[in-house]
């Protein structure tokens, strides 16, 4: 179980022509490891993480998720992978007003097609493993940023994905409650065996990387193993 990008390039439109978001870019993420992607604004991470999470059809190379490559995928084809074998953490939890903690979690179980009482158990040990028991109950304008985030992660990791992938999930965090969510993160990935892949402009992440990846004008560098 692993994430492996091979040789992608992607473009966008630009005028007459084409940007070049993405180089000939080639990643591999390990079962059970986390990797940091790190560079300034505007250098492709965030394109990096589009193509991973298989939302974006690169130009040319391959993506392959869990054994499985994406190049030639139906589009419900590529629904069903991400719903099955890739968790997504946004930067914004943009969790829904009206639902408990606990039901935000329950609520990826009814889009999966079961039913949210017979995932009650689930959805109560992720926030559990996110420390996060005690506000099971509550709805997002009763918890702080760092607990939004919090059941934001927990969220990603209902339908036991394989593949984890964490857009600048301490944007809005003081230093404090960011460094609470990455070592999170770093710890559900070793615990739940996910191939993790953390987007973050801030380098004191890096320390929670088993690798760093830093991406510059659409190119990708491995300056060193943080192992």
């Amino acid at each position: 179980m692993s994430l492996r990008l091979t040789d992608v390039t992607l473009t966008y439109p630009d005028g007459d022509g084409r940007l070049t978001a993405l180089d000939r870019v080639s990643l591999h993420v390990p079962q059970g490891s986390l990797t940091a992607v790190v560079g300034p604004s505007g250098s492709g991470k965030s394109s990096l993480l589009a193509v991973a999470a298989t939302l974006i059809t690169p130009d040319a190379g391959t993506v392959v998720v869990d054994g499985t490559p994406t190049t030639g995928l139906t589009r419900v084809e590529l629904t069903e992978l991400r719903r099955h074998k890739i968790g997504i953490v946004f930067q914004q939890p943009n969790l829904l007003p009206s639902l408990t903690a606990l039901e935000q979690l329950q609520v990826m179980a009814y889009i999966d097609g079961r039913s949210p009482s017979a995932t009650r158990a689930r959805a109560a040990e992720l926030l559990d493993a996110v420390g996060l028991t005690a506000e099971a109950g509550r709805r997002p304008h009763q918890l702080s940023g760092g607990q939004r985030q919090r059941v934001n992660i927990a969220r990603a990791l209902m339908n036991d994905p394989t593949v984890l992938l964490v857009d600048e999930p301490t944007s809005a965090l003081d230093h404090e409650r960011g460094a609470a969510v990455i070592d999170l993160i770093a710890r559900l990935t070793r615990h739940r065996a996910t191939a993790t892949v953390l987007v973050t402009h801030d380098d004191v992440h890096r320390a929670a990387a088993d690798q760093v990846a830093e991406v510059r004008d659409g190119r990708l560098h491995v300056p060193a193993a943080t192992t």
